[in-house]
């Protein structure tokens, strides 16, 4: 036996059995928390607590965000919508159809973050058509966040629970 089927058997590189795949779904949703339409939360907080020109600079990122995320989704929207749902299709049909893990893990990935896509977009026109600021900038931009960290656990919960399904399933104790 050479040094590379040691390696692959000790390492098991299927996806849910492999570290790299529950650190980038951690890096994933902790950074999907920070960054509320672009904007890190820090700065909220801070607009928030000092106001002045970190409330001035916070609405400035906030307004040309959100006019690049309704720009994007105006001019491709529906381009980016119909690739998003055949790219999701596919891996859903591939990987629990044909039960191919990396396309389940992959999905699994990217369907929940097609939602936080969805709603990013929801929030930016709310923001927009009301011409929020100050404290109803303060509560959009929060609730944002707060609903991001609800899909984001029960991401995390529902793939944790099909990994270990799959984990334990291909296992030798069967």
């Amino acid at each position: 036996m050479n040094w590379h089927q040691t390696v692959f058997e000790l390492i098991d590189m299927r996806s849910f059995s492999n570290l790299w795949f529950w650190i980038a779904l951690a890096v994933m949703w902790s950074s999907a928390s920070h960054w509320v339409l672009g904007v890190p939360y820090d700065m909220v907080l801070r607009a928030k607590r000092v106001g002045g020109q970190s409330e001035v600079d916070l609405e400035d990122l906030v307004r040309i965000n959100t006019n690049r995320i309704l720009y994007i989704g105006r001019v491709s929207g529906l381009w980016l919508l119909s690739f998003g749902c055949f790219v999701l299709a596919i891996l859903a049909v591939v990987g629990f159809g044909f039960g191919i893990e990396f396309a389940q893990a992959v999905f699994l990935l990217m369907f929940p973050m097609s939602l936080v896509g969805l709603m990013s977009l929801s929030t930016a026109t709310k923001i927009q058509d009301e011409e929020a600021s100050g404290a109803l900038l303060y509560k959009r931009l929060n609730r944002h966040r707060i609903f991001v960290q609800i899909i984001g656990m029960i991401s995390i919960f529902i793939t944790s629970i099909w990994g270990m399904y799959q984990n334990f399933s291909s296992s030798p104790l069967g």
